[in-house]
């Protein structure tokens, strides 16, 4: 670790540990000189070297590996991003993806779709499964709030629905997309050997044999925007550009937006979403 970066290192763990209040954890009787935790206190959550810790603290300890990392973390009570800036200060690396289930979203996350009257979003899991959405996707995409929470997955729907296949202008060449977009999406989020992309892959696998061709094929690609062409019954053919972002902190959480292509196409999906919402 280059010297400068080890100073960082050393002031951010000391930042860190005088932010924490020790009776929170325990450790009580006695005045302290200074405000947070003692070195030989972390060093105990951490489980490791109070002398080894020490060096850190004053940037002359050397590179710690990533499990000394993710003690000292836990031991200092840091929040994902705090955990992430540690690693970068310390392996000039971010840690590996924690995959994490997701079983819906926050209110502000659903603020956020909400504030979209006109353009069809939802968020998704990295497993594909789909926890949030507005107005606008459930009447032109699918309603997800009348579906059960385990069939509310993009994947299940695509090769199960024969009401999404009609939905797709080119639904082979769409399939084959989605199939390589999830790939990387579960890789991405180290969901790839999770239980919840396991189950889901087996499944289709065993019922659905376009499927099992695509998943074969090995294809993997980027969501990251195009167009699509939707067929509603009521609407008629849609031509909607989407978009898709990352939600900060949550590499295991995507949002997808959808707009219309034209103003004709904007006008067709006003009149359906304001028909379902009268």
């Amino acid at each position: 670790m280059p010297e400068d970066t080890a100073n960082q290192f050393g002031i951010y763990l000391r930042d860190r540990r005088t932010r924490l209040d020790p009776a929170s954890f325990g450790f009580v009787g006695g005045r302290r000189r200074t405000p947070g935790l003692r070195r030989e206190e972390v060093a105990a959550r951490a489980n490791i070297s109070p002398t080894w810790y020490t060096w850190l603290e004053q940037g002359r300890g050397g590179a710690p590996s990533a499990d000394v990392l993710d003690r000292i973390a836990k031991g200092l009570m840091l929040t994902e991003p705090e955990r992430e800036h540690l690693y970068m200060l310390g392996l000039g690396r971010p840690p590996e993806v924690r995959y994490q289930p997701a079983d819906g979203v926050s209110p502000r996350l659903q603020r956020v779709l909400d504030a979209m009257p006109l353009s069809p979003a939802i968020i998704k899991t990295a497993t594909w499964d789909v926890v949030g959405w507005n107005r606008a996707a459930a009447a032109l995409l699918t309603d997800y709030s009348r579906l059960p929470r385990e069939e509310r997955n993009i994947l299940r729907l695509m090769f199960s629905s024969k009401r999404m296949r009609d939905k797709r202008e080119d639904w082979e060449s769409v399939a084959r997309f989605v199939v390589g977009a999830f790939r990387a999406d579960v890789a991405r989020a180290g969901a790839s050997r999770s239980a919840e992309a396991t189950a889901l892959v087996d499944d289709l696998r065993r019922t659905s044999p376009e499927f099992e061709t695509l998943w074969q094929d090995n294809d993997v690609v980027a969501h990251g925007e195009g167009v699509k062409c939707i067929h509603h019954p009521d609407a008629g053919s849609l031509d909607l550009e989407f978009s898709s972002f990352a939600v900060e902190g949550r590499p295991d959480l995507g949002m997808i937006v959808y707009n219309p292509a034209t103003s004709a196409d904007a006008e067709r999906l006003r009149t359906l979403i304001e028909a379902r919402t009268a």
